[in-house]
């Protein structure tokens, strides 16, 4: 059965001084029901990291412009664009005199089918209504602690090293790049990309729930809301896209809508 695609890209720049996350949903100019998704947060002081992210966005535009399904693999088009961001990041160092990196997580739309790619702990989550069927796991110091045994999932959310990362585009090593894919797309599932300033003021429940009930749109303006309160005041930059697939009667057709929301 066809599906219509109800999407968001919203963002707030929270309590910093600088807004240095970046945040697009990319529709393919050629192929109809392709769409890239795309969450960059930056990092590297004042400008460096905003100059990071933008890379990121203007590498995954670029790549799926030269993307042709019938040729390419989703998976292939995902890590490549990742691995241009990260060479461009590292070589924009020398000109700039400055230490980017970027954070990054991508969810490519096609009829049928998404798929998926991260680095970092810019997180993709998939639910079904009510219900959480996959989050992507962070590439950084307190998951891997989480993964060994030495720390529950409660404690890696007030541990003092939570905000280091184990990798990231930019870096002096080769990034480490995680993918996931589904092709059991149904009426009620949805995708939600967000950067840290987001996910550790939920409960994957209570997002399901704000998602599952809302509007793209809505929802976006409703989590980003909540995350500002619970911050208090200290809160970083904020960034999401949410998708919400819904199955449509034959007779109407397929069709997408798109919105787009900057919190103040």
């Amino acid at each position: 059965m066809p599906i219509t695609v109800d999407a968001c890209a919203a963002q707030h720049q929270g309590d910093r001084k600088e807004q240095q996350d970046r945040v697009a949903i990319l529709p393919h100019s050629r192929q109809r029901g392709v769409a890239l998704a795309v969450v960059a947060d930056g990092m590297g002081g004042h400008a460096g990291g905003a100059l990071a992210a933008e890379q990121v966005i203007h590498t995954a535009k670029t790549s799926l412009e030269h993307f042709a399904p019938s040729l390419e693999s989703s998976r292939i088009l995902l890590e490549n664009s990742m691995l241009e961001a990260h060479s461009m990041i590292r070589a924009s160092r020398f000109i700039n005199e400055k230490d980017p990196h970027s954070t990054v997580v991508m969810l490519l739309l096609q009829p049928g089918k998404v798929t998926w790619g991260h680095c970092g702990d810019s997180r993709v989550y998939r639910f079904r209504g009510p219900e959480m069927l996959f989050r992507s796991v962070d590439h950084s110091y307190v998951e891997h602690l989480v993964s060994i045994g030495r720390i529950t999932p409660e404690q890696a959310l007030t541990h003092p090293n939570r905000n280091v990362l184990i990798t990231s585009l930019g870096g002096k090593e080769e990034p480490k790049l995680a993918f996931g894919e589904a092709d059991d797309l149904t009426d009620g599932d949805a995708f939600m990309l967000c950067s840290d300033g987001l996910w550790p003021y939920f409960e994957e429940a209570e997002m399901a729930q704000v998602i599952a009930g809302n509007s793209a749109r809505r929802a976006s303006e409703i989590l980003i809301d909540q995350a500002r309160v619970r911050a208090g005041g200290v809160g970083d930059n904020v960034s999401l896209v949410i998708i919400k697939v819904k199955e449509i009667p034959l007779a109407t057709g397929v069709a997408a809508q798109a919105a787009a929301a900057t919190r103040q």
